[in-house]
Formats: structure tokens, sequence, C-alpha cells
């Protein structure tokens, strides 16, 4: 009997891992519903990625003299919500380019790790083909997006790089949340911050919430501490929602302000 049981559970647990293994795409992209609209005073445009897919994307420009955010938003979220997540700063003058990944908006292909980094690529010689110089641009990602915006930078050197509920790495991220099954394994994509940050030459500021379920704080610290000039400030009582809290804006705005465009 008790050999029968552990089979059975063997089997069980195998099905889970394969159930996991193949449909991990979904859960690490879940891409909300198309959303048609167009916020105030932003239009419709298309990124041209290296790979060859046209992506549609919002953007509004900066007022003169005034910085870019290049905005990569978390994995369940739409470029529209990056509009709302980034009013304040739009309001002072701040351009604002909100990303779209592929597979995201009603936009062609398949959203994964490399694919992301194309796209971001592609958003980055956007707002160069734009006439936005380098010095002027602001990297700011939120959750899966920092990944993004933290990849990118090592390619490239804009003004500051921002990293809102950021994690290390996403087996870390996994693993905490299903600590039953053997995560770094599983994973397709590793988005490997914490090996990728020493690379990056633009001034770096993290902000975290200390209640966050999701990312776990110490993901955010353990993070910062491999470059000892990363700026890491946390937010108590705040979760994975943090990328909504006002101040975070205001916070953004003074690290940008303290960095020198040139």
């Amino acid at each position: 009997m008790f050999v029968y049981f552990g089979i059975t559970l063997t089997v069980i647990y195998g099905g889970l891992v394969a159930i996991v293994y193949f449909n991990q795409r979904q859960l690490v992209y879940p891409a909300p519903p198309v959303q048609g609209d167009t916020p105030s005073g932003f239009e419709r445009v298309t990124i041209r990625t290296p790979d060859r897919l046209d992506l549609l994307a919002g953007y509004r420009p900066a007022h003169e003299g005034m910085p870019t955010l290049l905005f990569f938003h978390g994995n369940g979220a739409t470029w529209q919500s990056s509009v709302l997540v980034t009013d304040s700063l739009v309001a002072q003058g701040y351009g604002l380019l909100a990303v779209e990944y592929r597979g995201y908006g009603g936009n062609p292909g398949t959203p994964s790790e490399e694919g992301l980094y194309q796209d971001a690529r592609g958003a980055w010689a956007f707002l160069r083909a734009e006439g936005v110089d380098d010095a002027d641009i602001v990297l700011l990602g939120n959750s899966l997006g920092a990944a993004v915006a933290l990849n990118l930078a090592t390619e490239v050197h804009g003004r500051a790089l921002v990293l809102v509920s950021p994690f290390n790495n996403l087996g870390d991220t996994a693993a905490r949340r299903m600590r039953w099954l053997p995560m770094r394994m599983l994973l397709h994509d590793s988005y490997a911050n914490d090996e990728k940050i020493v690379e990056i030459g633009e001034p770096i500021l993290i902000l975290h919430g200390e209640e966050d379920s999701l990312i776990a704080l110490e993901q955010a610290q353990a993070l910062a501490s491999v470059r000892d000039d990363t700026v890491i400030e946390t937010f108590p009582g705040w979760g994975h929602d943090l990328i909504v809290n006002e101040a975070v804006q205001g916070r953004i705005a003074k690290f940008v302000e303290g960095v020198p465009s040139a």
C-alpha cells in the first residue's frame, strides 16, 4: 500500500511540475485584455524592434530642457497604465515613452526574456531617432519591467536608472512563490539582475515597498547591495502596488534632478 501511495504522490508531483514547466510563459507574462484608448496628450507610435516586429506604444515628447522617461511596465500591466503612474512627472514636463511589449496590447510576437530585451532596444532606438539625447533619457521600470530597464542599461548609457519593486533574479522570486517546486530548474527565463547590475554606469535608484508579498524586500536589498553606490529607499506599509504611490514620482524627480545631464 505504501508503495502505491508513494507512486501516486510521485505521479501527482510530476504532473504539477509538467504543468508549471509547459505553462510558465502564461504565468510569467499574463498579458491583460487589449485596451484601445489613447490617454489625452499622447499619441500611438510604432516601435520597430531589432528582430523586425512593429509594436504599438504611447509617446509624449518632453518639454524643452526636460528629460524623457523610457518606461517598462510590469508583467500584468499595459502602456496606458504606465501613463497613469507617471502623470505627475509628465505634468512637470517630463517626456514619456510608454513601452508595450510583444504579445501585449494586440502587438505581434510572443513575450520572453530575450524578446522583451529586443523590445527595449527598439524603444531606445525610437527615442534616439526622435532626437532625444542619451543624457536626457531616464530608464524606468516597474517589477518585471525593472529587469527590462536594467538589462538595457548594460547596453546604453542614459541619465539614470530607476527600478521600482525590482527582484534580484527571477529564479529567487519563483522559488519563494512555489517553494515546493524546483523553480530554478524549470524556468526558461532568468532575468539575472544581480549579475548584470555591476555593468551599469548610470546612477541607480531602487524604490521598494516594505510589505511587498510578491517580490520580497530582501530581494531588492540583495540587488542594491551588489553595487555600493546604489541608492535604495523603502516605503513602510506599501506592497507590490508601490508604483501607484504619488510619493514615488516625487522621489524619482528629486533623484533625476540631482543627476547632471551631461
